[in-house]
């Protein structure tokens, strides 16, 4: 669901703008990325918090931000940020604005997606005054094949929090927003190309499927129907595997070959980076 919250207020100090509101918009289809963006807000204190789920469907009409702090939180598919969470952001703008970005990835790099995610913060009307890379469990782990398995995870919270911590003590050092310069991340432009997307789509295990349409109604693409059994559309889905990890019955595999390479190459555990 999209809950579209403007906040309108006169200009007024940063210290004021910081604390008194705060806005959190992501897309997370596995969960991973909306809890990392509202553990960044428990740490950051802020009073009041309004939020853009983007996971489901486009806010109908363009939203503008004009005072608070804006968390933003997204996935990284393939390097880059999700496309699917890009055409959802597309009407959401920022004024007088500052912002804090952050791309959840499974383990393997982050790749273009913060700088990706910065340079739309700017061109957006945000001021990206913090960024982070956090890991998730990787899209196409599985439990005989764990990547990023179970994350994130305790440790993971705790610096996230203590990210949002940090952030806060950053912004009391200043008075006005002209005083931010937006941050340094890592990442290369032009950005990087994406490759072939894998073929495969998540699928049904007959004998486990009670057909309680759990998975098609979480999908965020609308990907999943049912016919004599459960079935993907290979044209829409994302490869997100939320209805892998979340079915009731276990009854949803995804099996291709880049898990054993994942699996093979990117096991050893990243830790979260943050920019400031």
């Amino acid at each position: 669901m999209v809950t579209n919250v403007i906040f309108a207020k006169e200009k007024s100090t940063f210290y004021s703008m910081t604390y008194d509101y705060a806005h959190l918009i992501c897309f997370s289809p596995t969960h991973s990325s909306h809890m990392i963006g509202e553990t960044v807000l428990q740490g950051l204190g802020t009073g009041h918090v309004s939020e853009t789920d983007l996971t489901y469907e486009k806010p109908e009409e363009n939203l503008t931000i004009h005072s608070g702090i804006t968390v933003i939180v997204v996935p990284v598919y393939g390097g880059r940020i999700a496309e699917t969470a890009l055409e959802r952001m597309e009407g959401i703008y920022g004024q007088d604005s500052p912002a804090v970005a952050v791309v959840v990835y499974g383990n393997r790099d982050y790749d273009d997606a913060l700088l990706e995610l910065r340079d739309w913060c700017v061109a957006h009307g945000f001021v990206p005054v913090a960024g982070a890379a956090f890991i998730g469990e990787h899209s196409y782990s599985s439990p005989a094949r764990p990547i990023a398995g179970g994350r994130p995870d305790n440790p993971d919270l705790q610096k996230a929090r203590a990210f949002g911590e940090q952030v806060g003590r950053l912004l009391n050092r200043f008075q006005t927003l002209d005083e931010v310069a937006p941050i340094v991340v890592k990442g290369n432009f032009p950005y990087k190309v994406k490759g072939p997307k894998t073929p495969q789509t998540p699928e049904t295990v007959a004998e486990l499927c009670t057909q309680c349409g759990f998975c098609i109604g979480i999908c965020p693409v609308q990907a999943i129907r049912l016919e004599e059994e459960i079935v993907s559309d290979a044209g829409r889905c994302i490869k997100c595997c939320a209805c892998v990890e979340q079915c009731p019955n276990e009854a949803r595999l995804f099996e291709t070959p880049y898990t054993d390479l994942l699996f093979k190459n990117f096991s050893t555990r990243r830790e979260p980076e943050i920019f400031l």
